[in-house]
């Protein structure tokens, strides 16, 4: 028997108006305190991602806490591997300001989560994913955003990490060889706020406008 309808929560103009900072408050975070975060909070964030929207229903987001100093050691080996290797893919200036660039939060941030696809998953039966197969880490990403947004809600700084070798953070954190990495992840408490991204401010990237970016058809 179906659950009868609920009638859901009004979100009045203070929410909005809220969640639009929220959304713009969101960083992308690479300086952190060294500070614990409450395993209780961790914990709640999880759950909140698991709330996500997922293709057929499928859920297939797959948390691990690397807690382990070894395998946060191969971690951070594997992004200077892989962050020396794109340096040496720029030229000119656009070298140096990489070089320059602050990428990661390894050494400081209190927690660091890999956040997986199961792409060997049976939940859901297929649906959805068929024809466009992509859409179970899609889903994955949408748990990601989802954490995300409830960290900085809570004050927690979130850095995705992304110059990493995939195959060898996934062989170092001994998962099921059907688990895909889709994002590393540092939390922590930040040591600064900004507003404008940190790419941004240091000259590698502006920001663009929504303008150049919707067509209509």
């Amino acid at each position: 028997m179906h659950e009868s309808a609920a009638t859901p929560p009004r979100f009045g103009p203070e929410f909005v108006a809220a969640f639009r900072d929220l959304v713009l408050w969101r960083r992308d975070v690479r300086r952190f305190r060294t500070d614990p975060v409450p395993e209780p909070r961790i914990a709640r964030l999880i759950d909140l991602a698991c709330h996500a929207p997922s293709v057929g229903n499928c859920q297939p987001w797959r948390f691990v806490l690397v807690d382990d100093p070894a395998r946060r050691d191969a971690v951070r080996a594997s992004f200077r591997r892989a962050n020396q290797s794109a340096l040496e893919g720029y030229d000119g200036e656009a070298r140096a300001l990489y070089a320059r660039l602050k990428l990661e939060g390894l050494e400081a941030a209190p927690v660091q989560l890999a956040v997986l696809a199961d792409e060997a998953t049976e939940r859901g039966a297929g649906l959805g994913r068929r024809t466009m197969p992509e859409t179970l880490r899609y889903s994955v990403v949408g748990a990601v955003h989802t954490l995300w947004l409830a960290a900085r809600a809570e004050g927690l700084g979130v850095g995705w990490v992304s110059i990493l070798e995939p195959d060898v953070v996934t062989k170092a954190l001994d998962v099921p060889p059907d688990w895909a990495l889709v994002a590393y992840l540092c939390l922590g408490w930040p040591v600064e706020e900004h507003l404008d991204p940190e790419l941004e401010r240091a000259g590698w990237q502006a920001r663009a406008t929504p303008e150049g970016l919707v067509l209509r058809r």
